[in-house]
């Protein structure tokens, strides 16, 4: 949950990047918008900080599938502040997801944000 911040500036950044192709932009936006949207699957207003999970992870799905565009991976580095390596944590982060957010809801989120 201490990513979001990094997560939210390296999505607004490559969305706004020239460098970065319309269907990625596209697929970021989306992210953002979920990440911004009070509706969701674990609504903050009633979790607290745990709500957040849903979004980190949408966040880290939209990511993975835009760094695996050619030239995306170098773009994102270049606007990524995070501590520790951008492509680790989005590992770390959608290993974690799968297993908290359950089988059923993480395939669901994967279908609308992961790599088509």
């Amino acid at each position: 949950m201490l990513l979001a911040p990094d997560l939210v500036h390296v999505l607004v950044c490559l969305t706004l990047d020239d460098r970065v192709d319309t269907a990625s932009k596209a697929r970021l936006g989306a992210a953002l918008a979920y990440f911004i949207s009070p509706i969701d699957l674990m609504p903050e207003a009633f979790l607290g900080p745990v709500g957040y999970l849903d979004d980190v992870a949408v966040a880290c799905l939209a990511l993975n599938a835009v760094l695996n565009k050619p030239g995306n991976r170098e773009v994102a580095r270049e606007h990524w502040q995070g501590d520790q390596d951008l492509l680790a944590v989005i590992q770390k982060v959608l290993a974690i997801a799968s297993e908290m957010l359950g089988t059923k809801i993480w395939k669901s989120v994967q279908g609308k944000f992961g790599k088509k």
